[in-house]
């Protein structure tokens, strides 16, 4: 599986997000601008010692991004659609797309994805959940329905 941050903003996030990429055998892509650096020990202490054996691809823009994945198949999550991640029949492979936590996805990337669009239901008191539990929640789920094939 891919899991791709979207201009992430929060170093514990990413990290945390990594971990779960290697335990999972899963590439984690990162659409700059990041809002800090690779190098900051908030990303490697979140990421403990598993941080360098992430399998990272970091991406100039999201054009950039497209370009360098031109068969892929991608979902975004978002809070903004009806579309709930376990009603999608995830593949191996498959690239699923979030934005940073204090925005999320721009509204012209959903706009020209609906059918891609995927959201995890919750009660309407909260804004979101947090970035790196989505992301394992998501993440999890694609596993599952692809048999916990980590493609090792």
């Amino acid at each position: 599986m891919n899991i791709v941050l979207y201009e992430p903003e929060i170093p514990y996030n990413t990290g945390n997000i990594g971990r779960s990429c290697v335990l999972t055998n899963s590439t984690l892509h990162l659409i700059k601008p990041l809002g800090f650096s690779l190098d900051e020990k908030n990303v490697k202490r979140a990421g403990l010692d598993y941080w360098h054996l992430v399998k990272i691809k970091e991406w100039d823009s999201y054009e950039d991004f497209l370009k360098g994945n031109p068969d892929g198949n991608f979902y975004y999550a978002t809070t903004k659609c009806k579309n709930r991640y376990c009603d999608v029949k995830f593949k191996e492979n498959d690239f699923i797309i979030f934005g940073p936590e204090s925005r999320g996805l721009p509204k012209e990337i959903l706009d020209a994805n609906p059918d891609k669009c995927i959201t995890i239901p919750m009660i309407e008191m909260g804004r979101s959940l947090n970035l790196s539990n989505s992301a394992a929640i998501i993440l999890y789920e694609a596993l599952r329905q692809t048999d916990f094939n980590f493609g090792e």
